[in-house]
């Protein structure tokens, strides 16, 4: 039996390529059922001699995969960053008028990165992101703790959590299925 490594091997050699071992990584995904998973341990994956790294948890162009197929860790990335990016915006912009900070706060925090492609995560975990969006809105613009939600948001013409959700899927779907790309187009046929 050829392992799937030996066949990239075998091809990266024949085009005069290299593998970077070091970016190359591997992930073991089990089934969701555990009567049909076959093996809890695997032999070490190699790209010729060099042995490949297994993960758990890997950051893949700013997205956080997990062998779990959960997105709850890279929910919590974003909850991370959020905070960052309202801090960097509150320390160097705190004193600017409301309309500049609405701007601001539009540009650099309301747009998520990749949170159209979340289809696997707890409630726990959603009202985390929904709770840090809400505190990061109210540390910014000088709001207390206990000012209503809605209020504030109506005042400051700004979307809500779950609009920013709704709309992110929404743009991701139009450009899903607009797309010119092949695969994509073949994948969307399977999908639907």
């Amino acid at each position: 039996m050829t392992h799937s490594a030996d066949v990239l091997f075998k091809n990266v050699t024949l085009i005069d390529m290299i593998c970077n071992v070091q970016k190359t990584v591997c992930m073991v995904f089990n089934p969701t059922d555990r009567h049909k998973i076959v093996l809890n341990r695997f032999p070490q994956f190699t790209i010729g001699r060099d042995a490949l790294r297994v993960f758990t948890e890997f950051k893949y162009l700013g997205h956080i995969i997990s062998d779990t197929l959960s997105d709850d860790a890279d929910v919590m990335r974003e909850v991370r960053n959020l905070y960052v990016r309202s801090n960097i915006l509150k320390r160097r912009f705190g004193y600017c008028s409301k309309a500049v900070k609405v701007v601001l706060f539009r540009s650099y925090c309301v747009n998520m990165y990749d949170t159209a492609l979340w289809l696997s995560f707890t409630a726990r975990t959603i009202n985390r992101l929904r709770s840090c969006y809400h505190k990061c809105l109210k540390h910014f613009f000088g709001y207390s703790r206990r000012y209503s939600v809605c209020s504030m948001l109506l005042e400051l013409n700004l979307p809500s959590f779950d609009t920013l959700l709704i709309n992110s899927s929404a743009v991701f779907n139009q450009h899903w299925i607009a797309s010119d790309n092949a695969l994509v187009r073949y994948l969307n046929v399977l999908r639907c």
